[in-house]
């Protein structure tokens, strides 16, 4: 088998910036009822809220003017009041109901997404990568659609009408009020500016984090057994080191943004009271225009706030998101999804690979110039020494991997080329990898085709010969994480039972039976052939009774292939391939 490819530094793909944006702008648009809904009430409750300080305005000027009854203004400043905490609820309730709505939209796509992911692109990313996307990223995700988007909405209608009522008691009192808005502007600009990188390189830094955590804890009885500990440890110390400075760096971002903006709210406050103070002695504006204006400018502090804070959470909401929607990206086509034309149509004809070579890391390739046709229907063995390239041919012909160089084709059709589903229909590959998913022995075995009947379920595990632990067991018996546990072999007859079922005309078997005892596995491969008959088998083979039993068999070495022909003619020609034979054989 050929080496593993190493993760990519990279992982997977990250959207760009202006494509969060057009996604966030389709999401609005498709819930533009619910958002218009939501800006409505909140500018409902803003408005309810400017009238406080206009009639406490009132309030000061009439006592100050000697008047007694102050009665009407109180109830109406109550009134206002609960008003605007009324609308305020109404409004908070329809913005959670639409946040978590598209919340659901968004985990839903991201689902679709990572499902659609070309087996490729997860294993040159690495499991890391992934698993902090389903995990860190969604929650960060969700804070910011659950509170940050609702909150900013809430501050920006305030911001809006305050201003308005400001600029309506009087053109000169508003002035003020912008005394801060150039440290703001500044530190703002400068601040977003860096944001969007160093949250993506933080959130990179514990995909990294989680990658060398899942490599050790799977490998557990390896880095024991080859005593790898203190260099696994070495390597953690190194990821966490890098983790901490990323974090280190969007923190000082926010300690430097956050304090400035501190400062930069106690000057409007100040100033508005002082020119206001200043026009009213003057005789410019009374004196209940220059109480509503200072209460208007302490009552934009908070909005303004909220509004700069949850602006730091939307960054890293957005660094998420970009992140999520990355899953659902081409590298080869920037702006585009996982897909290809579906104007493509493959028939059961011949596979042709044509001077294919291929490299996990650049400038090492492991299939040099590889050229092989296999016929519709025919069954064909690739053998060979550990480290030869079958596996890596294997997962070409999959269309797991690309081929750096050379082509691949189905009847004619280039495999990279093939949309995902279809081309998990047309070509099965099934590797010594298995999975158990926690359900029903049968969710398990229909996950290839979930409309299958009982009777087809059943089919399928006889013709692994599975049918006998299986039927004691039972179809409805609760199996993977929690349930009946199964062991390696019954695992690999599970996937093989999925294969059957998934029906294929072209299927890549990767020492599929290598679990099961030789004389279980030359059964079951027999009992295969009786089912799969007239489809195309590559059967990546260790054990040589599986090459005996094929039409042809190509033998790699050091990434090529050195013989092609029938059984009795690679015994006949004297080469590699009659020397395993001879020694397997001798050896059997």
């Amino acid at each position: 088998m050929s080496g593993t490819p190493g993760a990519s530094a990279a992982g997977l793909p990250v959207a760009s910036a202006r494509e969060v944006r057009r996604h966030a702008r389709r999401l609005a648009l498709r819930e533009r009822r619910s958002v218009a809904a939501a800006v409505g009430l909140h500018a409902l409750a803003a408005a309810s809220g400017l009238a406080g300080p206009w009639l406490l305005g009132r309030l000061v000027e009439d006592v100050t003017a000697g008047v007694d009854d102050v009665t009407r203004i109180t109830l109406l400043i109550s009134l206002f009041v609960v008003a605007q905490a009324v609308l305020s609820a109404l409004a908070m309730f329809v913005s959670a109901r639409l946040g978590e709505k598209v919340l659901a939209q968004l985990r839903e796509e991201f689902v679709h997404g990572v499902l659609a992911l070309p087996l490729g692109a997860v294993e040159e990313a690495g499991a890391g990568d992934l698993i902090t996307r389903t995990t860190r990223d969604v929650d960060l995700l969700a804070r910011a659609v659950r509170y940050a988007i609702p909150e900013t909405l809430i501050s920006v209608v305030t911001i809006v009408l305050t201003l308005g009522g400001l600029v309506l008691l009087g053109p000169l009192l508003a002035l003020p009020a912008l005394v801060g808005v150039p440290i703001l502007w500044a530190v703002t600009r400068w601040y977003l500016r860096r944001a969007r990188a160093a949250y993506l390189r933080e959130n990179a830094s514990y995909s990294q984090l989680a990658e060398g955590l899942a490599e050790t804890v799977d490998g557990a009885r390896t880095v024991e057994a080859f005593r790898l500990g203190s260099r696994r440890s070495a390597r953690m110390d190194r990821d966490i080191v890098t983790s901490y400075a990323a974090e280190r760096a969007t923190l000082r971002l926010r300690t430097v943004y956050l304090p400035t903006i501190d400062v930069a709210f106690v000057l409007p406050v100040v100033a508005t009271l002082v020119v206001g103070g200043l026009l009213h002695l003057d005789g410019v504006v009374s004196l209940a225009a220059v109480t509503a204006a200072t209460l208007y400018t302490q009552q934009l502090l908070a909005p303004v706030d909220t509004l700069l804070f949850w602006l730091n959470e939307l960054q890293i909401g957005g660094a998420a998101m970009a992140r999520l929607r990355g899953v659902r990206r081409d590298p080869a086509y920037p702006e585009g999804e996982w897909a290809a034309p579906a104007t493509d149509t493959v028939n059961e004809e011949m596979i042709e690979v044509r001077g294919v070579s291929h490299a996990y890391r650049p400038g090492h390739d492991v299939l040099h110039d590889v050229s092989l046709t296999i016929a519709p229907g025919e069954r064909l063995a690739v053998v060979g020494p550990s480290g030869a390239g079958k596996s890596t041919l294997g997962k070409l012909l999959a269309g797991v991997h690309t081929p750096r160089a050379g082509t691949i084709t189905v009847g004619g059709v280039p495999v990279s080329s093939l949309p995902l589903d279809r081309l998990r229909t047309e070509v099965a590959l099934v590797t010594q990898e298995h999975h158990v998913f926690r359900g029903t022995l049968r969710d398990n075995v229909v996950l290839a085709r979930p409309s299958a009947s009982d009777a087809s379920v059943e089919a399928a595990l006889r013709a692994v010969d599975a049918w006998d632990w299986a039927s004691t067991l039972g179809l409805s018996a609760a199996v993977g994480s929690g349930g009946a546990e199964l062991s390696p072999a019954q695992a690999q007859q599970l996937a093989l039972a999925r294969l059957v079922l998934a029906d294929p005309h072209t299927l890549v078997l990767d020492e599929a039976t290598s679990l099961l005892d030789p004389r279980a596995a030359r059964h079951l491969e027999r009992s295969l052939a009786a089912v799969l008959a007239g489809r195309t088998v590559i059967a990546i083979a260790h054990r040589l009774h599986t090459a005996h039993d094929a039409d042809r068999i190509a033998v790699m070495e050091d990434g090529r292939i050195v013989e092609l022909g029938t059984h009795d003619e690679l015994v006949a020609a004297g080469g590699s391939y009659a020397a395993l034979w001879r020694s397997w054989h001798g050896g059997g």
